[in-house]
C-alpha cells in the first residue's frame, strides 16, 4: 500500500529543478528577483499589474515552496516595462500553503465524488481576493492581469471562468494540474479520446474533476493568450481543446526544446542548466523571444 501511495504522489509530483532555491513571499517583485510586499502602490493608475500563480508539487496537499528563480525569471524581465505609458509590476502569489479538502486518499481510490473546495478552487478565491485588494489601491480592473504556470495556468484558465469581469485579461502557461496524462497514457499512441477513456477508468474521481474544470473554461468570454508545448508530458498533447475556445489565442511554443532556433536553458539562482521538459519551456531564458507577442496582448486589453 506504501509503494503504491507513493507511486501515484510520484505521478502527480512536478519535478523539482536541480537549483531549487525559492522565493517563499508572496508580493511584488523587482528586476533582480527581490520581493516587496503589498502595501501601498505610488501612482496606481500608471501601473500593470501582473499576478503570476506558480505551479504546485500535489494538486490538493499544502506544498513547502512557493516559486523557484528559475520558474519566474521571465516574468522578471517584463518589471519595468511600459505600455501606453504604464509601467508593469509583477506580483507573485504564493498560495502553495494552501489545501484542498480531500486527501490524497482520495485521489488513489476509486469512484466517490470530491465534497468541498480543491485546492485549485480555493487558489482562484486567493487571486480575486487579491484583485480587489489592488483595486482598493487604486489600481483599475482593466490594467489587472492574471497569469500562471502548470497548476498556476489552470488556476488562471478557471479564474476568467468564473470572474470574467474582474480583471483585464490572463496568460496561461502550460496549464496542467491532473499529472503526466500525454505521457502516463500515451495520447501519442492511443490519441486523445482513448487516453482519456482510459484516465477516466483508472482515476474515475480526478477525471470528473478535470472535465468539471475544463467545461467550465469551455465557457470563457474573456480573450485570453495560452502557450503549450507538444512535449509537455503533462496536457501538452491534450490541449488543443484551447484553440477551439473563441478569442482565446494559443500558442504553440515550438515542437522541440529550441525557441527561433536558440536551444533553451533555466537560469536558478545559482545555476543555468539546459530545458529537458516540454513542461518548463516557458521558464527557459529562450521564452523571453514571446514578450513582444506577451506586452501586445496586454496593449491590447488595456
Amino acid at each position: 500500500m506504501r509503494f503504491l501511495i507513493l507511486t501515484i504522489w510520484l505521478y502527480l509530483t512536478t519535478i523539482v529543478y536541480a537549483d531549487n532555491h525559492n522565493i517563499n513571499q508572496s508580493g511584488f517583485l523587482s528586476k533582480k528577483l527581490e520581493v516587496t510586499e503589498l502595501s501601498k502602490i505610488d501612482n496606481p493608475k500608471e501601473k500593470i499589474i501582473l499576478i503570476y500563480n506558480h505551479g504546485q508539487n500535489t494538486f490538493d496537499g499544502s506544498g513547502k515552496s512557493c516559486t523557484d528563480y528559475g520558474q519566474i525569471r521571465n516574468q522578471g524581465s517584463l518589471v519595468g516595462e511600459r505600455i501606453n505609458g504604464k509601467e508593469i509590476m509583477v506580483y507573485n502569489l504564493c498560495t502553495h500553503k494552501i489545501k484542498g479538502d480531500m486527501p490524497l486518499k482520495w485521489w488513489i481510490s476509486k469512484d466517490k465524488p470530491y465534497v468541498g473546495k480543491t485546492k485549485i478552487d480555493k487558489r482562484v478565491d486567493a487571486n480575486l481576493q487579491l484583485v480587489k485588494q489592488l483595486n482598493s489601491l487604486g489600481v483599475p480592473k482593466n490594467q489587472i492581469f492574471v497569469t500562471g504556470h502548470s497548476c498556476g495556468g489552470l488556476t488562471t484558465l478557471l479564474f476568467f471562468s468564473r470572474y470574467p469581469d474582474q480583471a483585464a485579461g490572463g496568460i496561461a502557461y502550460m496549464q496542467a494540474c491532473f499529472g503526466k496524462l500525454s505521457k502516463q497514457y500515451k495520447v501519442k499512441k492511443l490519441g486523445a479520446d482513448k487516453a482519456l477513456e482510459n484516465f477516466k477508468k483508472k482515476r474515475p474521481g480526478p477525471y470528473k474533476v478535470r472535465e468539471k474544470f475544463n467545461n467550465e473554461i469551455k465557457n470563457l468570454k474573456v480573450p485570453l493568450l495560452a502557450f503549450t508545448h507538444p512535449r509537455d508530458n503533462y496536457e501538452g498533447l491534450l490541449s488543443d481543446w484551447l484553440g477551439d475556445i473563441p478569442g482565446m489565442k494559443r500558442i504553440v511554443i515550438s515542437d522541440d526544446l529550441k525557441i527561433n532556433g536558440v536551444k533553451c536553458k533555466k537560469k536558478g539562482k545559482y545555476k543555468t542548466e539546459p530545458i529537458k521538459r516540454g513542461h518548463d519551456m516557458d521558464q527557459g531564458t529562450c521564452f523571453q523571444y514571446y514578450n513582444s507577442e506577451i506586452k501586445n496582448y496586454i496593449k491590447s486589453r488595456i
